[in-house]
């Protein structure tokens, strides 16, 4: 959980860029979206072995 404190003679989007640069460095979008996005296993090796094919399909160009 992100807790961004005001403290003296702080802005709200002092404390706004604070809170999104807690958001990104902790990675909280790519957890939610490993949560929503559930795919099987069988899914995940069939996406890997396409990545590498597409990988050396551009490195022979």
């Amino acid at each position: 959980m992100i807790v961004v404190e005001k403290k003296k003679n702080e802005t709200i989007d002092k404390l706004f860029r604070k809170f999104t640069k807690m958001y990104r460095d902790e990675d909280i979008i790519f957890d939610v979206n490993r949560k929503i996005f559930y795919k099987n296993p069988a899914l995940l090796k069939k996406d890997k072995l396409r990545n590498r094919l597409q990988k050396k399909a551009m490195l022979k160009r």
